[in-house]
C-alpha cells in the first residue's frame, strides 16, 4: 500500500512537472519580473523596438563597410558590387528613429493608460511558446501576403503607401523599416491583433517581436550565409534573402514576408535560382 501510494505521488509528481513545462522558462520569467515596472512602462515597446532592430542591423551595416576591403564577404553578397553609402543609412535610420517617437510612442501611451494588467507570475510552457510563435509567423504571412498584393496590384495603393519601401532597389538592413506611417501601423496591427487572438503569454510576445525583427532584417540584409534562416528550414518552405531580393527586384512575384506557400498555391512563388 505505501509502494503504491509512493508510485502515485511520483507519478502524480512527474505529470505535473512535464504537463506544466513552466521549469525551463520560469527563472527568466522571475528575472524579467524584477524589472516589470520598466515594462510595464510606456517607453519600453519603443525603447525595446529600436534597441533589438538596430542591434540586429548593425552587424550588416559592419559588412558593408568592410565587404569592400574582404573579397571572401562578396561570395555571401547578394549584389557583391553594391554597398549602401551614408546619404542611403542615415535617411532610413532617421525614418525608423522618428516614426517610434512620433507615432509609435503616442500609441503604446495609449495602451498604457488604457491597460495597465500586472505580468502573469508563472511563465509560459516552452512548447506554448514554441506554437504561438510559430502561429504567429504564419498568421502574419498570410495577412502581410494579402496586403502586400493588394498594394502591388492597385496602383493607387502603391503609389501611396508603399513605393517608399522600393525606393531602394538593392536591399540593405536598415532599410527594412525605411516605409510609410500606412505600412507602420498595417504591420503594428497584424502583430498585435495576431499576440492578442492566440492570448500569448508576455514573454512569448517579446520573444515574437524579437523573432520576427531578425527575420525581417535578415531577408533585407542583402547576405546569404550558409547558417541563413531559409537553409535551415527544410523542403524550400521559408523563402529567405535572395527569395525577397527577386520581389524588389522584379516587384510581381514573392510577396509573402517569410514563408513560400502562399506564392506557391497562387502562382506568384519565383525561385532565387532562376534569376
Amino acid at each position: 500500500m505505501h509502494n503504491l501510494t509512493m508510485s502515485r505521488h511520483n507519478g502524480s509528481e512527474l505529470h505535473i512537472l512535464c504537463s506544466s513545462g513552466h521549469l525551463f522558462l520560469q527563472p527568466l520569467w522571475d528575472r524579467l519580473r524584477t524589472w516589470e515596472a520598466l515594462i510595464q512602462s510606456p517607453f519600453f515597446p519603443v525603447v525595446f523596438s529600436i534597441t533589438t532592430y538596430v542591434g540586429f542591423c548593425l552587424p550588416f551595416v559592419v559588412l558593408d563597410i568592410i565587404c569592400p576591403c574582404v573579397p571572401a564577404l562578396r561570395r555571401y553578397k547578394i549584389h557583391p558590387d553594391f554597398s549602401p553609402s551614408v546619404r542611403q543609412l542615415l535617411p532610413c535610420l532617421g525614418l525608423t528613429l522618428y516614426h517610434h517617437v512620433v507615432f509609435i510612442f503616442p500609441m503604446t501611451l495609449l495602451h498604457w493608460v488604457a491597460s495597465r494588467a500586472p505580468l502573469p507570475p508563472e511563465a509560459p510552457e516552452l512548447l506554448q511558446v514554441a506554437r504561438h510563435v510559430v502561429f504567429c509567423l504564419l498568421l502574419f504571412d498570410a495577412e502581410f501576403f494579402v496586403w502586400h498584393v493588394l498594394h502591388h496590384k492597385v496602383p493607387w495603393l502603391y503609389r501611396s503607401f508603399h513605393k517608399m519601401h522600393h525606393q531602394n532597389s538593392s536591399s540593405f538592413a536598415l532599410a527594412t523599416q525605411y516605409v510609410s506611417v500606412w505600412e507602420l501601423f498595417s504591420l503594428g496591427f497584424f502583430d498585435m491583433v495576431n499576440v492578442l487572438l492566440l492570448r500569448c503569454h508576455p514573454l512569448t510576445v517579446l520573444i515574437f517581436h524579437v523573432v520576427n525583427i531578425w527575420l525581417s532584417v535578415e531577408d533585407h540584409s542583402g547576405y546569404d550565409f550558409p547558417w541563413s534562416t531559409h537553409r535551415l528550414v527544410p523542403f524550400g518552405w521559408y523563402g529567405g534573402v535572395a527569395h525577397h531580393d527577386m520581389h524588389h527586384s522584379q516587384f510581381n512575384c514573392n510577396f509573402a514576408p517569410y514563408f513560400t506557400h502562399w506564392d506557391r498555391i497562387l502562382g506568384t512563388l519565383q525561385s532565387a535560382h532562376a534569376k
